[in-house]
């Protein structure tokens, strides 16, 4: 799974595709072609479509068409299914199904929402669009924070008990994923959009940790959206995968992205520097002295921000660390709050 998702968010130098507009009618125009004639198998069904997904460009044609035939047999993916079920004919309902979401596809709408679900550091969690799709990069954000967390110095009475915010929580994937593996955490957890509260309640539920979670309707770039905050400051830790798409690289997403997911959780302004700043200058109203931001950012991130702290003294933060994903590229920052001088 985390091919897909990795594909799905680098394929910024993929054939490019406009919402509404050429991508949506070429698509919607083209009729799925009516399936093979004879007794089906999984394996079969697999086949055909992955063909059907190559000849009309469809990234990933094999993983797409194996995640939907095994979802539709009731399996995460076609390798965890039971040899005998490859072979298997299966019934012209499952036969109709698979072409139904086939053809969902077919007009690039991502996996993710074709299934409504997808995993996420081993928490199965409920997809709906345009709700932003998590990234195999930001388990890697959550595992540094854990990693973080893990080899701090304990310290009385809040051992094992950290207090995180997460700015644009989307599905919930990286809130859920701390308080999942921080037994003893809390989380509050704000998004601007309804959908995306709506969305993280949902998974909260499904997994069974509402208890520790307080989902809030909340956009950190509006003025005073801090003094919303404080009755839960000091925080330990905010974490965020913020909008930080450069505005004249939107149109350049490729048509999975552009045409089905919230350009708001995408669209970080003129240097994808929007909410990042505005992350900055809310954090250290609210964090712990030596509380840490933990933000996933562009890779032309890290020198802005790093420049942008500096011209901003007042907020008593320094960049601590710059951390590269698994594709080498400077993904990841650790900024903290300095202690007050004595």
């Amino acid at each position: 799974m985390k091919l897909w998702g990795r594909m799905l968010w680098t394929l910024l130098s993929s054939p490019r595709g406009r919402r509404g507009g050429t991508w949506s009618w070429a698509f919607s125009s083209w009729q799925p072609p009516s399936p093979l004639a004879g007794e089906l198998s999984a394996t079969a069904l697999v086949s055909h479509w992955t063909k059907i997904f190559e000849k009309r460009g469809i990234p990933e044609a094999q993983e797409s068409s194996e995640y939907i035939v095994a979802h539709v047999l009731g399996a995460k993916t076609f390798q965890s299914l039971k040899p005998v079920f490859w072979n298997k004919p299966l019934t012209p309902q499952q036969v109709h199904c698979i072409q139904e979401l086939c053809s969902r596809r077919l007009q690039r709408m991502p996996v993710q929402y074709i299934l409504g679900e997808w995993d996420f550091r081993g928490l199965n969690l409920k997809m709906t669009p345009p709700v932003f799709i998590p990234r195999p990069e930001t388990e890697e954000l959550v595992e540094w924070v854990l990693e973080e967390v893990a080899q701090r110095p304990p310290v009385a009475g809040t051992q094992g008990r950290p207090l995180i915010l997460e700015v644009g929580c989307g599905s919930g994937a990286i809130s859920l994923s701390l308080l999942n593996q921080l037994p003893e955490s809390q989380v509050i957890a704000v998004d601007k959009e309804e959908a995306a509260i709506h969305l993280t309640r949902d998974n909260a539920q499904r997994l069974q940790l509402q208890d520790r979670i307080r989902i809030i309707s909340l956009d950190v770039t509006s003025e005073g959206s801090w003094t919303h905050l404080l009755p839960w400051a000091p925080l330990d830790l905010v974490i965020s995968n913020p909008p930080y798409v450069f505005h004249q690289d939107m149109e350049q997403l490729a048509p999975e992205i552009f045409s089905y997911e919230d350009p708001g959780a995408l669209d970080g302004g003129e240097e994808g520097m929007d909410v990042i700043t505005s992350i900055l200058t809310l954090a250290p109203r609210l964090l712990k002295d030596s509380g840490s931001i933990f933000l996933e950012v562009d890779p032309r991130h890290p020198a802005l921000v790093s420049n942008w702290l500096q011209s901003r003294p007042d907020l008593s933060l320094h960049l601590v660390t710059v951390r590269r994903d698994l594709c080498g590229r400077p993904r990841f920052l650790h900024v903290q709050k300095s202690r007050p001088q004595v």
